[in-house]
Parts: structure tokens; sequence; C-alpha cells
């Protein structure tokens, strides 16, 4: 497996310990989501023990290669009920003193017709693409969000086991969990694996997975991140397709990404290599992509590439549901690129579900199994 290396930093590594044979609660899928859940549970009822379950190194999967873009609505929408996301997700890392770098400036939703006149944003890409309007949201720095999740979630008493791959559950009461590690018995157990483990969320048929890519120029001069309509420090993605979306980062090195490679499942996923293959095309075809987007990128030069992978619904909903075959066994996931802001703030809620303090939304619902 190489999915190159994106440009965050995860510095949290959990205590060696032995497996307990049982928890309250077990969370499957040390991300962002995961991490939440596990941290507020503890926060909001201190007195459930909480494990969580990562199958590589917490935040290996999307969380720690997504490109840190913060936004407001999901890709199917405002989700009815769901509040201030935002506000939300602030409230949510604060408490929890998981500091990231978080800006809210707002971000460029772009497009080839229906653009500004005052767009600070003119580049050609398949047609001329201009700052149709500005929607809420911002960056955030991954890597210290997954750390800082991390670290609060072991401050506050979960327990965080690395290299601990589910590879069954049993339906029962208790739920037992099967790891490469050993098993323990759960009374109730969060799936927030997102890309991955597709099959244990019952998600499967109803959703399809992507491996995404990412590039990133090295640090480019005022001036031209002012040609580029980029000094506001605001991210971008663009409404209409080709799909294209990006960030300037804090030392002027602008991110861009767009193309998506099919992924079969998780053997799939193990075996994907950037430099080669249907990715290492798609790569290619990215730089010249943003190379031709302005005169001040024809000679860019890339500091890294790399990938991730996402799971979408099939109709662009995410799930947020009980697990088709236990009431104890909650689904989290299909969050796609919206899983900076919604994994934290729905890993809040779950949490507050399973203390018996809120219920779970109309929405989210994985749909029946033919």
């Amino acid at each position: 497996m190489n999915w190159g290396t994106p440009p965050w930093t995860i510095d949290f590594v959990p205590e060696p310990r032995p497996l307990p044979a049982e928890a309250d609660c077990v969370v499957v899928g040390g991300g962002f989501s995961g991490l939440t859940a596990a941290a507020w549970l503890r926060h909001i009822a201190p007195e459930r023990s909480v494990v969580v379950l990562e199958a590589g190194s917490v935040g290996a999967g999307a969380s720690g290669r997504t490109g840190g873009l913060v936004l407001e609505e999901t890709a199917a929408g405002v989700l009815d009920g769901a509040g201030d996301v935002l506000s939300g997700y602030l409230d949510t890392l604060a408490r929890l003193g998981a500091d990231g770098d978080l800006e809210l400036p707002g971000v460029y939703e772009i497009g080839r017709a229906g653009g500004r006149r005052d767009s600070p944003i003119v580049w050609e890409d398949s047609g001329t693409l201009r700052v149709i309007h500005e929607v809420p949201g911002g960056t955030v720095d991954p890597g210290k969000i997954v750390s800082g999740l991390a670290r609060a979630a072991t401050r506050l008493g979960a327990l965080v086991f690395e290299n601990a791959r589910v590879e069954a559950l049993e339906f029962g009461s208790p739920i037992v969990v099967r790891t490469a590690a050993g098993s323990l018995c759960a009374a109730s157990v969060l799936l927030a694996t997102n890309a991955q483990s597709a099959d244990l969320s019952a998600v499967a048929e109803h959703s399809r997975a992507k491996f995404t890519l990412a590039t990133l120029t090295e640090p480019l001069a005022d001036p031209d991140l002012v040609e580029l309509g980029l000094t506001a420090g605001k991210g971008f993605y663009t409404a209409d397709l080709p799909y294209l979306w990006g960030r300037p980062m804090p030392d002027g090195a602008v991110m861009f990404g767009s193309g998506l490679v099919d992924i079969a499942g998780d053997a799939d996923l193990a075996a994907l290599d950037i430099e080669h293959g249907v990715a290492s095309g798609l790569f290619a075809s990215l730089d010249r992509r943003v190379r031709g987007l302005h005169p001040v990128l024809a000679a860019a030069k890339f500091a890294r590439h790399w990938g991730g992978p996402i799971r979408f619904g099939n109709d662009w909903q995410l799930f947020f549901d009980r697990h088709p075959r236990s009431r104890d066994v909650f689904v989290l996931n299909g969050l796609g690129g919206d899983g900076v802001s919604y994994s934290v703030f729905l890993g809040r809620w779950t949490a507050e579900v399973l203390a018996g303090r809120r219920e779970l939304p109309a929405w989210g619902k994985i749909p029946p199994t033919l």
C-alpha cells in the first residue's frame, strides 16, 4: 500500500495495554467520528467504560488524509433538524480541547456559469471558473484535530487500541467483538469506519467507495496568490463538473484535489499504489490540470501527492442509524467529503444517543436489504 504522505502530522500514540474482556461501549474506527464519540461519551457519562478499536493507526484512514475543508452543508444539502453544524463543531472541539488551527472565513463555491463579475478567482478549466457565491465554512489542520481528539478521549478515560482490526461481530446480548488482538464483550457498539469495513456496517450495497486524490504545490509568492485570488485564505470547490476543490495553506502553498479511483473493497485499498496504475495516471492528469488553471501555475512545482479512501451513499445521503441486526449497534458512515465537520458533529450526537440523552434523526436510515 502506498497512499502518499499528506501534509498533516498525527502525533498521538496510545499507551500499550492488554485488551479488556468487556466494555460498556466499543467504538470501531479511530478517526474524527469515532474519537469524538468516545471522548464525548466519557465527558457526559464518565461511568461508562469506552474502548476504541482502530485497524491501523489513529487517523490513518479518511480523517488524516482529507484536505481539511470545513463545510456547513452535506453533498445532499442541509440535514433537517441538524442545527448549526459549524457552531456545534466549534463548540465540540473547544470543549474537548482539540485545537486544529480552525479558521472559518467562508468557502468559495466556484463554477463555469453564473460567476460573479467581481470574482477574485478567474481560472480556465473546461470553461472559465469564477466565484458563484460564498458558503459558510473554512479550513482546519486534520492531523491536529485527530491528535487532539485522541488525547481528549484518553484523558477522559477511554482506552484506544491501534492495529486492532475488527474481524467480526456476534450480535447478541452482550455483543461480542472479535479482533485480531482478541475478543471483548460490549453492551453497545459504534461502527465509524467510513470507506472501510462497509460489510460490517451493512452499507456496502447502498454506497460506493472511492479513493480521492490531492496535490500540494510548493509555497507561492504573495503576488502570485493575489493573482490567483487566494489571499483571503478561503478554500474552494466547484459547483459543477469536472470537480475541483482546494485551499491555500498557511505557508503559501496551494492544495488541489480531484479525481476518484474506483475501489471494490478493503483488498483494493491495501494494494493501491499512487505511483502505479490508474491512480498514477490520474495524478499526472491532475498536475497538468492545475498547471493549466492560471499562468501563475504554469510552471508550478509540486511538493507532494497523496490520496485517501472515501465513501458516499448511493443518493449522497450519509448513514446514521442502528444496525439492521441489532438496536445496540450504531452505524455512522458514508460522510464523503463532508466528514471534516459532520463526523465530529455527529460523533457527539452519537455519544448523546448512547447515553440516552438524544434520539437518532429521521434521516440517515440504512435502506432495507432485498
